[in-house]
């Protein structure tokens, strides 16, 4: 068969699989095997492929034709200029987590340097090496406790960190990793925490529920890691500090009410492109 050929075999089948972008996915799968995007598939397809080459893309279509994330597949996700390490252990970036990182960013437009802030739940570290790229001056810890996923955060902090991000394992919901580890205040506290309630998980989307469960669980209403930034986080940041989040769609004014009893003001509520919330950011009174 030729590229070409495999390519349209392939986008047939994840089709009848039902996976929501069918096109899109044989494409990247196309030039993870290939090496040629969608253009060069349009110039040279008319090529016999290889035993090795069409083996390749066909076990990737199997394996996306089964719902593995597409993610996953590849082993790498763009985000904000950057191609991250992904796999299982680690949630894959999402687009919309941009509109946290932009917030924060534009919070701390001004403030002078060096400036020196926490990540919760670094994940693939995608938050605070984003910030990074957008705030000159700036350097942070990013804590990650699940063991998988800080492999992954360790190698993304390596690749594109320059030395700005460093890498901490600790349990964002433990009183003790806030005393224990982070004894000085800090610029800005950023985080994009588990927030699906418990119950919502099994309706997720298949290629969702095989991420790991603890980057979604945010316990019976969603809010439990939001609880813990209030208590042991939020008072780490210095008067005049930042204070970012992401959010579920319906969770502004739980989040919002949380961090004003924890001090915060100047909340702001942030939307996705969707216009669906996305996030909530404040400051910390001088």
């Amino acid at each position: 068969m030729t590229l070409s050929e495999l390519y349209r075999s392939g986008k047939e089948t994840l089709r009848k699989a039902g996976c929501d972008s069918p096109e899109f996915d044989a494409a990247c799968l196309a030039e993870k095997a290939w090496g040629l995007d969608r253009q060069g598939l349009f110039l040279r397809g008319n090529r016999e492929a290889n035993p090795e080459e069409e083996a390749s893309f066909l076990q990737m279509i199997r394996e996306r034709a089964a719902h593995r994330p597409l993610q996953y597949i590849l082993g790498s996700w763009p985000f904000m200029d950057m191609q991250l390490l992904v796999g299982e252990g680690v949630l894959a970036p999402r687009e919309d987590t941009e509109v946290v990182v932009r917030a924060a960013a534009s919070l701390l437009q001004n403030t002078g340097s060096p400036l020196y802030g926490i990540d919760l739940c670094g994940g693939t570290g995608a938050v605070a090496l984003g910030l990074c790229s957008l705030v000159p001056g700036l350097r942070m810890d990013c804590v990650e406790w699940m063991p998988e996923a800080f492999a992954f955060l360790e190698q993304n902090t390596r690749r594109f960190g320059e030395g700005r991000v460093r890498p901490v394992r600790g349990d964002v919901l433990d009183a003790r990793t806030a005393e224990a580890l982070f004894p000085h205040p800090v610029d800005v506290l950023i985080s994009n925490p588990p927030y699906v309630r418990a119950e919502e998980i099994p309706g997720l989307q298949q290629e969702v529920r095989q991420e790991p469960h603890s980057a979604l669980d945010g316990g019976q209403d969603g809010l439990v890691f939001y609880r813990a930034i209030a208590d042991f986080w939020i008072p780490k940041v210095k008067p005049g500090g930042v204070v970012a989040v992401e959010i579920g769609e319906e969770q502004a004014e739980a989040v919002c009410q949380l961090f004003q009893k924890a001090g915060v003001t100047e909340l702001c509520v942030h939307q996705d492109l969707a216009g669906l919330d996305r996030a909530v950011t404040g400051k910390i009174p001088v």
